[in-house]
């Protein structure tokens, strides 16, 4: 799980249900993740996949979202998962204004 960030700051929230998975969706989430980083205003990121995937990204502004959007490797991931991956996808973007946890202790 990602660590709390200061709010407030924006999450992109991806959930997909899958078309044909294969090799070249094996480790994307990584790549992608190294991409953002390097794009600025990137925070962290939760992921779990099954049948059914969600991906949520945490950002400092909507304009560094925007910036990710529009990186030219993104793009790529982007069509491959239209072509290939993906039946569906939804994307959200929501302004996080507060937060709280729970973590046992051991």
């Amino acid at each position: 799980m990602t660590p709390m960030f200061e709010t407030p700051y924006y999450a992109v929230i991806f959930t997909s249900t899958y078309h044909q998975l294969d090799q070249d969706y094996d480790g994307l989430d990584d790549i992608l993740v190294d991409i953002a980083k390097k794009s600025g205003g990137f925070l962290g990121m939760d992921s779990a996949r099954s049948e059914f995937g969600i991906s949520v990204s945490y950002w400092q502004s909507t304009e560094d979202i925007l910036r990710w959007k529009q990186d030219a490797d993104h793009q790529v991931a982007i069509k491959k998962g239209i072509d290939k991956w993906y039946d569906r996808y939804n994307v959200r973007i929501c302004k996080v204004e507060r937060n709280y946890e729970f973590k046992r202790s051991e």
